[in-house]
């Protein structure tokens, strides 16, 4: 999967990570009769779900497969699957790095102008643009 496509998955991510809080939210504020809604009341239990399924997609779309012989040394399989998971892992974390920069300065420039949607939406469109493509 290219650069591009991992940065821009990582935004939808985050992006529908916090669309699931704000819903859950809503959800609990909305929900005063004092259920507690299935998630063992702490009022997080559906979003952590649903932003764990939306990683796992993420993971299992980015990373690759593995075959390794059947009669590999310990060494061999930890060798292939260094060699393997190193670039897509690497791609990830800086993907999320990427983001939570972002999101970082905004807060600490104390922009109230903005939310951390429309943050991660800039960047988005900055990536689409190619300013955070790789040089050669």
């Amino acid at each position: 999967m290219e650069r591009t496509e991992v940065l821009k998955r990582v935004i939808g991510i985050l992006t529908e990570a916090q669309d699931i809080r704000r819903a859950v939210e809503t959800e609990r504020d909305a929900n005063e009769d004092g259920g507690d809604g299935g998630d063992g009341g702490d009022g997080h239990g559906d979003a952590v779900e649903a932003t764990a399924g939306v990683a796992s997609t993420l993971l299992n779309e980015m990373l690759p497969s593995i075959s390794v012989p059947a009669d590999a040394s310990p060494q061999q399989v930890a060798t292939a699957v260094a060699e393997a998971l190193g670039p897509a892992l690497h791609t990830m974390v800086s993907g999320f790095s990427l983001a939570f920069t972002s999101l970082a300065i905004a807060h600490d420039g104390g922009r109230t102008d903005v939310s951390a949607i429309e943050v991660l939406q800039e960047l988005a469109l900055e990536i689409e643009a190619g300013t955070y493509d790789e040089g050669p």
